[in-house]
């Protein structure tokens, strides 16, 4: 299932309340300030922050 880009404009990061981005190569939301990644489980975000993975920067 596709995950449906409207949904960024009504969903934010559960820890700072900010916009999320959409990877679509990872299928994840990320959030930059936080530097979380959010998962995409069958096109609905997972917004809990147990469920988030850091982000681990390019090298």
């Amino acid at each position: 299932m596709a995950f449906d880009k409207k949904l960024l404009d009504i969903v934010a990061c559960p820890v700072c309340q900010g916009k999320l981005e959409f990877d679509k190569e990872a299928q994840t939301l990320i959030c930059k300030f936080d530097k979380l990644a959010y998962p995409i489980d069958e096109g609905i975000p997972v917004l809990l922050e147990n469920r988030a993975m850091p982000l681990v920067p390019n090298e």
